[in-house]
């Protein structure tokens, strides 16, 4: 094994349904998503996962519905593009107990949940499942979230991030600030379970939250879980120069993935962090088999079943456009929205059309895939990583379970027998094995001030 080799960092990336990424291959006879509302299809996920050394599963979610397209839900319930979608957090407690070392990301809207329960969710998940959680910090995009939840239209995309950065101050002072390390002593005889003096009321008095109140949970493994964000626009790198400690963004070429990953790192060093403070993830797609004649056989039978046309109406969300207005090859008419701005931005200075999106599309999803031998797949892995400076990778599902265990089975031994992938997890909280370092995030992070004396 090569001695000081960059170990790549891996996530599973999932969602709470039937259609998450590649759309269209629920319909794929060894595909077991439908059963993506039992407790046996995510145990055994987990147990998979962690079977394969995995770092985290990371469990995507939106709040509202895909209707751009057509205007409508029609194709979105017909090849249910992450409709019907469950709760992503309920699942946790029950992949925790059946798992040791796996960490998850979690996604939550911080824009519909009022931030003093919230904390008590996640402070909550990380005592059970000591140490293991971190939290994908989202403002959402779909204006039919607005809607559902009582407001007329979405808050503006840089506004949201504002109320963002508040939400994240409020949070810091309930998990960092409430309770002292040395609050809780159990002691039976004294009958003192905690000390009054070290537990301190939280008082917030912002533009977009008033708290007054105790933190409900004791001092959590982590206090603050891993904070994961994705957005490359401006404001959203601004964010993540201040909050977060992962960042997932969606490359479609090592040029320019390595200039979102220098912007990501830029970010943490305007923020008066370390660089490799922030690890970077990119969504990949991977089709692997003994031989590369038999992985492209598997790619042709895989786009058998995708449905490029849900991979657009998925991409309309995404973008507030919808594609089904313009003929095949009538140019797409860039527009600005309040949608996604990376997505939004690929529309940019390009000669897009929507037989070039659906052609994009073809696997029912827009991230790159690779397609090989297991040698070949590692090639490309460690490529990417070297020119980049990218950190690991979000693996997408495309047939479920079939894609991770192809995965398991022939990547990760090649990865392992090159140096580029751990050969057993290391100890601790999810933070201790991402970074290598403490529990509790670093001092140099903005979080970190919201510690009260002592704690």
């Amino acid at each position: 094994m090569a001695a000081g080799k960059k170990k790549i960092l891996l996530n599973a990336f999932n969602m709470n349904c039937v259609g998450h990424i590649n759309h269209g291959l629920w319909t794929h006879p060894q595909d077991t998503s439908t059963q993506y509302n039992t407790l046996e299809y995510w145990t055994g996920l987990a147990q998979l996962l962690e079977r394969g050394l995995f770092d985290g599963l990371f469990i995507a979610d939106i709040v509202g519905v895909y209707d751009v397209y057509q205007q409508s839900v029609d194709v979105t319930l017909k090849e249910s593009i992450q409709l019907p979608v469950n709760d992503p957090l309920l699942l946790l407690s029950a992949m925790a107990a059946v798992t040791k070392h796996l960490g998850f990301g979690l996604t939550a809207n911080l824009t519909y949940e009022p931030p003093y329960l919230f904390a008590r969710r996640m402070s909550t998940l990380d005592h059970l499942s000591r140490g293991r959680v971190g939290w994908n910090i989202v403002t959402g995009y779909l204006d039919s979230a607005a809607k559902a939840m009582g407001l007329t239209a979405q808050v503006e995309h840089d506004r949201r991030y504002d109320q963002a950065d508040e939400y994240l101050q409020v949070l810091y002072k309930l998990w960092e600030g409430s309770w002292e390390d040395e609050a809780v002593i159990n002691d039976r005889e004294q009958r003192i379970y905690a000390q009054p003096e070290k537990v301190h009321m939280v008082r917030h008095q912002g533009e977009f939250y008033q708290v007054e109140g105790y933190h409900l949970c004791e001092p959590s493994p982590q206090r603050t879980p891993v904070l994961f964000q994705a957005g490359s626009s401006e404001r959203g790198l601004l964010f993540a120069g201040r909050h977060a400690e992962c960042v997932f963004i969606s490359g479609q070429d090592k040029p320019a993935t390595k200039v979102q990953v220098d912007k990501v790192r830029a970010s943490a060093l305007a923020a008066r962090r370390n660089a490799d403070d922030i690890k970077v993830f990119m969504g990949l797609n991977v089709i692997v088999a003994e031989t590369e004649a038999a992985a492209w056989a598997k790619h042709a039978e895989y786009l058998s079943y995708a449905s490029a046309e849900a991979g657009v109406a998925h991409f309309s969300a995404s973008t507030g456009i919808d594609f089904s207005e313009y003929a095949l090859d009538e140019p797409i008419q860039y527009v600005k929205s309040n949608a996604i701005q990376s997505a939004t931005k690929t529309l940019q200075n390009n000669d897009w059309t929507r037989r070039k999106l659906l052609e994009q599309h073809a696997l029912g999803g827009r991230y790159i895939t690779v397609v090989g031998s297991p040698e070949q797949v590692a090639d490309e892995l460690e490529s990417w990583i070297a020119e980049t400076g990218l950190d690991g990778f979000n693996l997408t599902r495309i047939v479920t379970p079939q894609s991770y265990v192809d995965f398991i089975d022939l990547v990760i031994p090649e990865l392992q027998r090159r140096g580029s992938y751990k050969t057993e997890y290391g100890s601790g909280t999810l933070r201790e094995k991402l970074f290598h370092a403490e529990a509790r995030l670093p001092d140099q992070h903005t979080g970190s001030s919201y510690r009260h004396e002592g704690a």
